[in-house]
């Protein structure tokens, strides 16, 4: 790719980029929130069309104007927004469009779920190609966005955010099945903000700021910490560093689950989380983590045991009802759970205070601009306008309005499910500094993370979910390596 540039709505998102992929190479694309990756490689894969520049495939000019276009040059994407239909199952999305036909002409579901299983049988992970997408975790949703873009015989394939919802355990499966694709000759373009995982995998990166190269090198020649700076273009503080502090023993009890008992999954789990604290939920994928906290915020029904709240019992019928009790939660997907992407950054900042600023069945418009320039002020939102719709914001930007939002409802209790996720290493430290404000101000945080170098970071404890109970539970000062807390994860000894 040489020279790309691209604007929208008079917006330079690239200027000049050039981009280089060698056959069977696994590259690095990095960048802050806002970059113009997503961007330069939508405009590969045919979803957007350049402004300026050109590119080539095997030395051949081309120029992409639909994905149909990409896909029969043999380029394929795995998009961070999730393209597929939650009310199909598994093997209809991975060949939707794509789908065999028997003699009568009528589709073939049955061949569907046989070649989606060999795909799976293929990446070494477990997924039932008969089930509805919806009644699964996002975890599976990812997998599935591979399963597809390798149906259709990808030899560029872009994953962007590939491992943002998988555990350890699939992000060593995907990559196992990267090396693989890299053996046979396929080239993969990985975008991602894990630093860690781009060292593990990676040969080459190339570093986009502010919709312009910096950088292009091998990593085998470059630091972690050289990278961090050409991403933030500044010296970085090390916001993911532990700072021990303590909660004293006899801190208020903000929340006490006591047997909670929550559908299948959630299988009589205790709980207590004291004003100060930081409490981090760690486990593997099933492990029960986002059910425990969606039964806690009321979206699912509690078959049995008790929530206490500042010392009261509470029945949560809904998420209003934690809502009035002083519990918000950051749900684990922005963009399906925390968003409307088609209304304004303004509304979606307003929409859980929307009572408090109506007076007569009226909303003033005058204090709801107010609060929301204050939280695009405090939370160092990037934007043009709180009128713009959200969705175009960079997801980091986005993550920050899905925070500032539940901020506004002034909860004591803070539950957030993946709240780093798709985040770049500069907006990922903002939000650690913000949990720990949060707790220092006397209010209590919840805190699921797949990534756990973040849950060490932030947690005064760490409780360990396994089959729907509480398997093991770990003051932070107790684990001296990341690698511990895998092993403990794990239930390796």
């Amino acid at each position: 790719m040489r020279g790309i540039s691209k604007s929208f709505s008079s917006i330079r998102v690239l200027d000049d980029v050039d981009f280089e992929l060698e056959e069977g190479e696994i590259h690095a694309l990095a960048g802050g929130n806002g970059a113009g990756k997503s961007t330069l490689m939508k405009i590969l894969v045919g979803v957007y069309t350049l402004d300026e520049g050109a590119f080539e495939v095997d030395g051949q000019r081309v120029d992409f104007h639909t994905i149909q276009d990409a896909r029969e040059a043999g380029v394929g994407m795995v998009f961070q927004e999730f393209s597929l239909v939650p009310t199909l199952t598994v093997a209809q999305n991975v060949f939707l469009t794509r789908e065999s036909h028997g003699r009568t002409g009528l589709i073939d579901d049955r061949d569907s779920v046989r070649r989606t299983r060999e795909l799976f049988h293929t990446m070494e992970v477990d997924v039932d190609p008969r089930r509805p997408l919806d009644e699964l975790p996002t975890a599976h949703w990812q997998l599935t966005e591979i399963a597809k873009a390798l149906s259709q015989n990808a030899r560029v394939l872009i994953m962007d955010e590939p491992t943002t919802a998988l555990a350890r355990t699939e992000t060593v499966q995907l990559f196992s099945l990267m090396r693989r694709l890299q053996e046979q000759g396929i080239s993969i373009v990985y975008i991602s903000h894990r630093m860690g995982e781009i060292f593990e995998i990676c040969d080459r990166i190339t570093v986009l700021r502010d919709g312009r190269r910096v950088l292009t090198e091998e990593l085998a020649k470059l630091t972690m910490a050289q990278v961090i700076d050409q991403i933030v273009g500044r010296k970085l503080e090390h916001a993911m560093e532990w700072k021990e502090h303590s909660v004293p023993i006899d801190a208020e009890v903000l929340l006490d689950v006591r047997e909670l008992v929550s559908g299948t999954m959630i299988r009589g789990i205790d709980l207590k989380l004291r004003a100060g604290e930081i409490l981090g939920l760690a486990g593997l994928m099933g492990s029960g983590r986002s059910e425990l906290v969606r039964a806690i915020f009321g979206i699912d029904p509690v078959t049995s045991g008790e929530i206490v709240v500042r010392g009261r019992r509470v029945s949560l019928a809904g998420p209003q009802d934690a809502i009035a009790v002083g519990i918000a939660m950051i749900p684990e997907d922005r963009r399906a759970q925390g968003l409307v992407l088609d209304h304004s950054i303004r509304d979606n900042f307003l929409l859980p205070i929307l009572g408090r600023l109506s007076h007569g069945g009226f909303v003033d418009d005058r204090k709801g601009n107010r609060l929301a320039e204050s939280f695009v002020q405090r939370l160092t939102i990037r934007m043009r306008s709180i009128d713009n719709p959200i969705r175009l914001l960079s997801g980091g930007n986005q993550q920050k309005v899905v925070i500032a939002k539940w901020l506004g409802t002034e909860p004591q209790i803070l539950i957030m499910d993946e709240p780093t996720a798709g985040v770049d290493i500069g907006t990922k430290g903002e939000i650690v500094n913000m949990i720990r404000a949060f707790a220092e101000a006397g209010h209590g945080v919840v805190i699921i993370s797949s990534e756990l170098p973040e849950l060490l970071a932030v947690s005064d404890r760490v409780l360990i979910l396994r089959d729907g109970r509480v398997a093991n539970e770990l003051d932070r000062r107790q684990i001296s390596t990341e690698e511990e807390l895998h092993h403990a994860v794990q239930a390796v000894s």
